[in-house]
């Protein structure tokens, strides 16, 4: 039985689905990037530690060809996507057992709830936009015609794992909370997150 979900929420450019690290994409449907290859959907994906120099320049040459800059957040808008979270999972009463924002993704963990995982994304990426928007933080604002919204900052789709036991549970929580510090962040600590205590009835789930 599915208990909870790791969901990754990447950000704008990236990871490419013709990224040399591998991705989880059947179809490049950008022509400016079908250009620099096919899909490269594999289950063995890489880190860019793990690239070839060359390996590295394709992927360079594919992300400045994106229509907008690969977005990269600075402290002030992860803290704004982060208040977007709060706001979404107080709504929407979710239990989130940890939560990494960093420049280019970010990690959740969340319990099952009555939404499926996808709609859960979907909000707390609409959230997110909407704390930023508030704030004069949008990272791509400056791309908005019109006084229209800007392009959008999140990637199309999460990338979501699902969560069975409590061991995979503790250990998805675990690789999140060491996520800042092995980027060379800080630590993150949030308020409206909930420490996992085992599994439980405590949250709702769909039947």
């Amino acid at each position: 039985m599915i208990h909870g979900y790791h969901v990754i929420l990447p950000c704008y450019g990236f990871w490419l689905p013709n990224d040399p690290r591998g991705s989880w994409s059947d179809f490049v449907f950008r022509w400016e990037l079908a250009r620099f290859g096919k899909a490269t959907k594999s289950l063995e994906r890489k880190t860019i530690d793990e690239l070839s120099p060359q390996e590295i320049g394709a992927r360079d040459q594919a992300r400045r060809s994106l229509l907008y800059p690969p977005v990269v957040l600075s402290g002030k808008q992860a803290l704004s996507v982060a208040n977007g979270f709060r706001e979404q999972t107080l709504k929407s009463g979710y239990t989130v057992w940890a939560c990494a924002v960093l420049p280019e993704h970010t990690h959740l963990v969340i319990a099952r709830h009555t939404y499926k995982v996808e709609q859960v994304a979907i909000l707390m990426k609409g959230a997110a936009t909407t704390q930023l928007l508030k704030d004069g933080q949008h990272p791509l604002s400056e791309y908005a015609k019109d006084k229209t919204r800007p392009p959008r900052m999140s990637a199309e789709h999460e990338w979501k794992v699902y969560l069975d036991t409590e061991e995979a549970i503790e250990n998805a929580i675990r690789y999140v909370n060491e996520n800042p510090t092995r980027e060379g962040k800080q630590s993150q600590s949030w308020s409206w997150v909930t420490p996992f205590s085992g599994l439980d009835k405590a949250w709702v789930t769909y039947h």
